[in-house]
């Protein structure tokens, strides 16, 4: 895989994105009346947060999905701060709200998500034409997240097959059959988490060790990279020679909403900047306890993450 300069255009694409509302609720208690001490409103959805990474990160970055017209001003504000070029397909329904309810006092997290949209066969081909136009002056494409109902599960193979054939890098993060189906088209990168990677694989991945022999199968069907997040545990980033176990130091966790996100961002970051799998590693891991340390999908300016990086302890993996 090559190492385009900075400059180079990223695109993303968010074929389920969402508003995350977080709400704050002390104690929060089923079957009983719960009050609100505060809400906030993010315009989200996975590869819409890689995007608002990537671009406080300092990278030109294009976005593209499906967003609903209805509901749309948080998202065209977001894009307008942060610079990043809006192609969305437009359907004339609102996009899903995802609503997160933070819990201090028992330090929980309750997630409640919506489905989202059913895009059209018509939306889908105006989609597969932007991406096609996109493919002119972006050279890395990062397909994130769920596929909304009624499309097929192999969407991301029918999208990600030709930008390959044109010698795009791309990178995949989702899960179940969106992933299954979207491994032949061999993107560069796949970041599933633990259970996600056992479940398309349906294998049982009990150590650090067997998650590397099992990623090591996928890179050896043409899969350059694979990270495995794991929570608590850190992430391992593997590719066809090395494997890096990083281990972030303990962390308040404020709000996990977008932490995969980050690291996604944050080793498209590294790989970007001619980075060694090592250093993607910690930079990644940085990004994520960036992510974790605020509410909703923000990161801490970019000095602070250059400074997590020297609290990440990689350990190689053989």
């Amino acid at each position: 895989m090559t190492h385009p300069p900075r400059t180079q255009r990223i695109a993303t694409v968010t074929l389920n994105p969402a508003i995350d509302q977080t709400v704050s609720i002390p104690n929060f208690q089923a079957d009983v009346v719960n009050r609100v001490d505060w809400k906030q409103d993010d315009a989200g959805g996975k590869g819409v947060n890689v995007a608002s990474f990537l671009a406080e990160a300092g990278h030109r970055v294009r976005v593209t999905g499906f967003l609903g017209r209805q509901n749309s001003t948080l998202f065209k504000t977001l894009f307008l701060q942060k610079g990043i070029d809006d192609h969305f397909v437009y359907l004339p329904s609102e996009t899903r709200v995802n609503i997160k309810i933070v819990d201090d006092a028992q330090g929980q997290v309750t997630d409640i998500n919506y489905p989202g949209q059913s895009p059209t066969r018509q939306d889908v081909d105006g989609l597969r034409k932007v991406v096609q136009a996109l493919a002119e002056s972006c050279d890395w494409f990062v397909f994130s997240g769920s596929v909304p109902a009624g499309l097929s599960t192999d969407i991301y193979d029918e999208l990600i097959g030709p930008l390959k054939a044109q010698g795009k890098t791309v990178i995949l993060d989702t899960s179940g059959d969106a992933l299954r189906f979207g491994l032949p088209g061999k993107p560069d990168l796949i970041k599933p988490n633990r259970v996600e990677l056992e479940e398309v694989l349906n294998t049982r991945l009990e150590s650090h060790g067997a998650i590397v022999a099992a990623a090591r199968e996928l890179i050896g069907s043409g899969i350059p990279y694979v990270v495995v997040s794991m929570g608590g545990e850190g992430a391992l980033f593997i590719d066809r020679t090395q494997a890096f176990h990083a281990q972030p130091p303990a962390v308040e966790i404020k709000s996990t909403v977008g932490a995969g996100d980050a690291m996604v961002a944050g080793t498209v970051a590294g790989l970007l900047g001619g980075e060694p799998l090592r250093d993607c590693a910690t930079l990644a891991t940085a990004f994520s306890m960036g992510a974790l340390g605020q509410i909703g999908p923000r990161l801490p300016p970019m000095k602070n993450i250059q400074a997590m990086r020297k609290l990440v302890t990689v350990q190689e993996v053989r």
